[in-house]
């Protein structure tokens, strides 16, 4: 019989005798085994001679295999040889195979629970490992964050600036216009700066210090200069105007305003309020013409870079305010959200949390007034080490071919940038660049396909948040159509709820005891934050009024109290969260928050005005909702298109004029005596639907002009400029 047949047909036998033991695989020749064999029965009958013990006979009566010196061996005896063995070495041998047999047995087990179990995770916990991994990440810097509050000693953003500034000082931290600032040129001009404010400007440490800037690298060097004296600086809105900015002013408390070269021209109307208020004037430019306005630029050619004390930046609190940074909310006028340390250092961790490292290219072409960009964009690049490509205003046409330019591999966006993108003519080159990852908010569902289908496989993490809030989503799987997500462990860190709304009446749902009542997983309900010493609730500059607002009491027990958030939302059965819609007396457009109740203040003084009534209006197509003013017209007065014109430009910022006019003989109040919005909302501002007079606003004509079926075919569409 050949090897290859013996082979097949071996059984398998473990023999404990010196140079055997149980093997699989056969190597050596029938004649070569069978000669050992014999050699190894002599050896045991003469090994245990002296003792009592029996030899037992062993039947081979067909191919076995047997392991001699570390080789696999095949036997084949011819008929049915026999192999004599002691009775201790049987023994011995069916030991070993009980031992082995036993050890496969929980081999076996161990190995089916392996499998059953990923198996189980992979069909009802898909998410599992993603979220442990996200969650390690958060949990790692939130301790790093409760250690400062603990030792009382916080590193402070600008702090791990400093210190990337010394470990990599060549390395370019901002890309703005083709030119490269390294870590050290902005590193040294911000210490030239913060010499300029103690010397020439009179700073002291504790000044509120305001700036009104656009995007370029001096609004960091003014930042960080600012920082390093101990000054808290405020970001302005640079849209606002007039009257909006005297008050943000009044909010802060500044006494000094910080104004880019390009916007001066702005502050031209108010400019002897200023004066009148003792706010100091200080511009990035020369030669300045206003009397009022001095120039930094003029100290700074003349100014020493030399580090001011570390202590005047110093500070002891995670929860001192850092900056502040204005928003508009249900209440009117722009607020001064505060911006705690403990606030900017979780945002810097943004980027890292979603798994970017140093070697990131971040493009970043919102406005850095907004926490977004200064406090994830700017802070996360500093948090890594990272570079970042820095835009004045986001332009479509420019986007893609600075992303291959700079090898961009993170950009940040608002839902209104994927859209424009997509907008934009096809070309052979959409997914040549090395994006990797957006980071961002207020993207739809139907853009987000469209943009991965066009650009390639980038992952779009999105992020929940509001500027002052309490609370933070963040979607790190990348789960289209999601804001965020929650987990078991996220809920153990954080406490939210979704509580019924009733959309009529404007307000939460409550039972007979005056509790709010939770939805159920998958319905859409209202979104409210515990208040806690994890995540705290700082609320707005100057005005407690204002902060209370924010707040609920006696939600689900007597005594808690939770941030309302003011939006809609609902989560799945998987944990992702959805945005539905915002609530009350706040829309978003173009994204920026419009607060109506500051909107209806300004049209109020036009002079045919009795009331009016400011909501949100959906365009298909866009992101947010479109302002529309309903109006009652005064008796004795009609209406006049040039006048509402005039005043929307004149005073409002331009996400906020109303693009619709809707004239009323009426307008619905609630049981509480607030404005009825919701009807307006859902009849929406079809001439073909609505019986009322209809106007839209039209720059070219600088009216409002009749709103005709041509013309709302043509804002439908999207010919129609907004």
């Amino acid at each position: 019989m050949g090897q290859n047949q013996a082979s097949e047909n071996s059984e398998f036998v473990q023999f404990k005798a010196p140079g055997f033991s149980q093997t699989n695989t056969p190597t050596h020749t029938n004649t070569h085994v069978h000669k050992h064999a014999h050699t190894c029965a002599h050896t045991y009958r003469h090994t245990h001679a002296h003792t009592s013990t029996h030899t037992l006979p062993l039947m081979l009566s067909k191919p076995s295999l047997f392991y001699f010196e570390g080789t696999r061996v095949p036997v084949h005896l011819a008929g049915r040889s026999r192999v004599f063995m002691s009775r201790a070495v049987s023994e011995e041998c069916g030991s070993a195979v009980d031992t082995m047999a036993l050890s496969l047995g929980w081999l076996s087990a161990a190995v089916s629970g392996l499998v059953c179990a990923h198996a189980l995770q992979r069909t009802r916990f898909p998410y599992f490992w993603r979220d442990l991994v996200f969650l390690l990440r958060v949990v790692r810097y939130g301790a790093r964050l409760e250690f400062y509050r603990w030792r009382r000693s916080v590193r402070t953003v600008l702090d791990r600036f400093v210190e990337q500034a010394q470990r990599v000082p060549n390395k370019p931290f901002v890309i703005y216009e083709g030119t490269a600032h390294t870590y050290r040129d902005v590193e040294q001009r911000s210490n030239r700066l913060a010499n300029v404010f103690l010397d020439s400007v009179g700073l002291q440490r504790g000044d509120c210090v305001a700036m009104l800037m656009n995007n370029e690298p001096d609004y960091l060097c003014v930042w960080f200069g600012l920082a390093k004296v101990g000054c808290t600086a405020a970001f302005l809105n640079t849209n606002i105007r007039s009257g909006s900015l005297l008050h943000c002013l009044d909010c802060c408390g500044a006494r000094t305003l910080l104004v880019g070269s390009d916007l001066l021209e702005c502050l031209e109307s108010i400019l002897l309020d200023l004066q009148q208020r003792n706010i100091q004037v200080w511009t990035m430019k020369s030669h300045v013409r206003y009397p009022q306005v001095c120039s930094l630029l003029e100290q700074l050619d003349v100014g020493s870079d030399k580090l001011v004390p570390a202590e005047l930046r110093a500070t002891t609190s995670i929860t001192a305010p850092a900056m502040y940074i204005f928003t508009s909310g249900t209440t009117g006028l722009p607020k001064a959200a505060v911006i705690t340390h403990l606030q900017s250092l979780k945002a810097a961790s943004g980027f890292s949390a979603f798994g970017a490292t140093e070697s990131d290219v971040i493009y970043t072409s919102l406005p850095l007034y907004h926490s977004a960009a200064s406090l994830v964009g700017i802070g996360g690049t500093i948090e890594l080490g990272a570079t970042c490509v820095l835009k004045k205003k986001f332009s479509a046409s420019q986007f893609w071919p600075d992303c291959r330019n700079h090898g961009v591999t993170i950009f940040q966006y608002i839902g209104e940038l994927c859209r424009y993108l997509c907008n934009q003519p096809k070309t052979e080159m959409d997914q040549v660049h090395k994006v990797r990852m957006g980071v961002g908010n207020g993207l739809r569902q139907d853009v987000w396909r469209k943009f991965l289908l066009r650009f390639g496989n980038i992952k779009l993490c999105e992020i929940y948040g509001s500027t002052e809030g309490n609370l933070c989503f963040m979607n790190h799987i990348g789960k289209t159509g999601a804001v965020g997500r929650s987990n078991v462990f996220y809920k153990l860190l954080f406490k939210y709820d979704l509580v019924k709304y009733d959309l009529v009446k404007d307000e939460p749902v409550r039972d007979q005891h005056g509790f709010c009542q939770r939805v159920k997983k998958g319905e859409t309900g209202l979104l409210l934050s515990r208040v806690s010493g994890i995540s705290p609730f700082f609320g707005y500059a100057g005005n407690k009024q204002l902060t209370e607002k924010k707040l609920m009491r006696n939600v689900l027990v007597k005594g808690d109290a939770y941030f309302n958030t003011g939006d809609l939302m609902a989560e799945d059965q998987e944990g992702f969260i959805c945005f539905r819609d915002r609530v009350g007396d706040t829309f978003r457009w173009k994204g920026e928050n419009v607060a109506t109740t500051e909107v209806a203040e300004v049209l109020s003084v036009v002079d045919f005005v009795q009331e009016v009534n400011v909501y949100g209006v959906e365009i298909p197509g866009h992101e947010g909702r479109a302002g529309m003013a309903a109006l009652i017209v005064r008796p004795g007065f009609v209406f006049d298109g040039d006048k509402l014109f005039d005043c929307a430009v004149k005073d409002l910022p331009a996400y906020a004029r109303p693009l619709f006019a809707r004239l009323r003989e009426t307008l619905e109040m609630t049981s509480t005596f607030k404005q009825q919005k919701f009807q307006l909302v859902q009849s929406g501002f079809n001439p073909s639907t609505i019986s009322d007079p209809l106007y839209v606003l039209d720059y070219h004509q600088k009216s409002y002009v009749p709103l005709t079926d041509q013309i709302y075919q043509n804002v439908v569409s999207g010919k129609w400029k907004l």
